[in-house]
């Protein structure tokens, strides 16, 4: 039997927890799908799956050999790639996790974009707050958000995130605004469960500015904290990727505008550069080319805003001089 089948086999039924189904995607009988499990555990000389007629689940050693059954058959499909017998697109499936914030606010739009330009392709793009293990959770690459990464795993800058210091026009008329670092001690802010609970960290010029915070409200996920401040709630710390249309409609108003925190490197990590399969590449290098590096293209839409805010403003003041000059 071909054991690039048997592995496929393998892959497709540790995906869909069933051998029905895996046998249904394959074009093939349940029979032989079973038939290439057995050819794949005598290849590996190890059992795989853990199989009742209610369900199937991996074995460790299965947990342990899916990842590399994976890259061996991008490889395989590369080297057909290389040696000209295979010319269709892409085709494959992969696993994603990133922040919800960030999913929400962008990665799905542009996963989305990728997945119209390679109809033969799937991705499951997994949202969560914590830290995913790779290995454990079959995780094939993982869009994070930070200058220190975990040195046993491969990363790839994409591009910059910046945050910035804000509140709604509805807080600000109540509660007046910060006109310095200090000021915020004596203001609500929304804190974070995890980061910065107690202080908001600033960079003016090169200096380094903890201010200590307080407030009613705190939540561990973004996208709670911009409803939050959209709602008068209290100053927030918030990615320019999350508010950038909020800060272009001045629903929100960006306040120290000398001071920013440390901006952060959007990241793509995944295990290893060795026998990395093609689609995996493919996604990594469409990310890059979609984030531009330094100046991502959401800030890209602030500035863009901000200039023709500019642009009005000085078109009046030009047309109040002409109509006092006239009088």
């Amino acid at each position: 039997m071909d054991r690039i089948t048997a592995m496929q086999v393998f892959i497709e039924v540790a995906d869909r927890a069933s051998v029905t189904q895996a046998a249904d995607a394959l074009d093939m009988s349940r029979a032989m799908a079973s038939r290439y499990l057995e050819r794949a555990e005598q290849w590996l000389g190890v059992r795989l799956l853990h199989r009742t007629t209610r369900r199937v689940s991996l074995t460790d050693a299965g947990e342990e050999a899916l990842q590399r059954c994976r890259q061996m058959l991008e490889l395989s499909r590369d080297l057909q790639n290389v040696a000209g017998t295979r010319h269709e697109a892409p085709t494959g499936k992969l696993r994603i996790t990133t922040s919800t914030s960030f999913a929400d606010a962008y990665l799905a739009h542009v996963v989305a974009g990728f997945l119209s330009r390679y109809p033969q392709t799937q991705v499951d793009l997994i949202a969560t707050e914590r830290t995913v293990n790779l290995v454990e959770e079959r995780i094939d690459l993982a869009v994070r958000i930070g200058n220190v990464m975990d040195e046993s795993l491969i990363a790839r800058r994409l591009g910059a995130c910046r945050s910035v210091v804000c509140a709604s026009p509805t807080y600000l008329e109540a509660n007046g605004y910060p006109n310095a670092p200090d000021d915020l001690r004596n203001h609500r802010c929304i804190t974070h469960a995890y980061v910065g609970r107690a202080e908001f960290r600033l960079q003016r010029g090169r200096q380094t500015l903890r201010i200590p915070i307080k407030g009613q409200l705190q939540s561990n996920e973004a996208a709670i904290t911009r409803r939050a401040a959209l709602a008068g709630a209290g100053i927030a710390m918030l990615p320019t990727y999350l508010i950038s249309r909020d800060l272009a409609s001045g629903e929100l108003i960006r306040l120290l505008p000398d001071c920013e925190p440390e901006p952060l490197a959007i990241q793509a990590v995944y295990l290893s550069r060795q026998h990395q399969p093609q689609l995996l590449r493919m996604m990594v290098d469409f990310l890059a080319d979609r984030m531009r590096g330094d100046v991502a293209p959401w800030d890209e839409k602030i500035a863009s805003a901000n200039l023709n805010t500019r642009r009005r403003a000085t078109k009046s003041s030009a047309s109040k001089s002409k109509r006092i000059t006239r009088r």
